[in-house]
């Protein structure tokens, strides 16, 4: 049975490519959304790749998560920082996370330091730009394969 995958990406990665490409790379949403299908096809997973700039729909999509998937990848950007909500409904959907980060939030600002995320995560990956995407991928499946 295929492993089914939920990528969620929060505020402002809809913006890629073009917002701080210094800091966040070239590559748009869609290019890392193509690279996470062909990574997702490689491994036999399934896979549901989703962005809102809205906390809300960002936790109704984990709380479906819950009984339909069997992991969930987030990036959860801005929200990584401020959001108990979010961290919560990771906790209630009771599936693997992995938490992702296309920069390293260690070297950055002090604020960026501290993750909710990170608290519920099983593990994170950041720093290795959209390359991180395709090693949540591929943590996720494993975890799943475990369980």
């Amino acid at each position: 049975m295929a492993s089914r995958v939920l990528v969620l990406n929060g505020p402002n990665l809809n913006m890629l490519g073009t917002r701080q490409p210094e800091i966040y790379g070239r590559e748009t949403l869609a290019e890392i959304e193509a690279l996470c299908r062909e990574k997702a096809r490689a491994l036999g997973a399934e896979l549901d790749f989703r962005q809102s700039n809205h906390e809300g729909v960002l936790i109704d999509w984990i709380h479906k998560a819950r009984g339909t998937q069997d992991a969930v990848v987030i990036n959860p950007a801005g929200l990584t920082h401020t959001s108990l909500s979010l961290m919560d409904a990771l906790i209630a959907c009771e599936l693997p996370v992995i938490e992702l980060h296309l920069s390293n939030p260690h070297r950055r600002e002090p604020f960026r330091h501290d993750s909710y995320v990170s608290r519920v995560a099983a593990g994170t990956i950041c720093g290795f730009g959209s390359h991180g995407y395709t090693l949540a991928i591929e943590a996720a499946v494993r975890l799943t394969e475990r369980g």
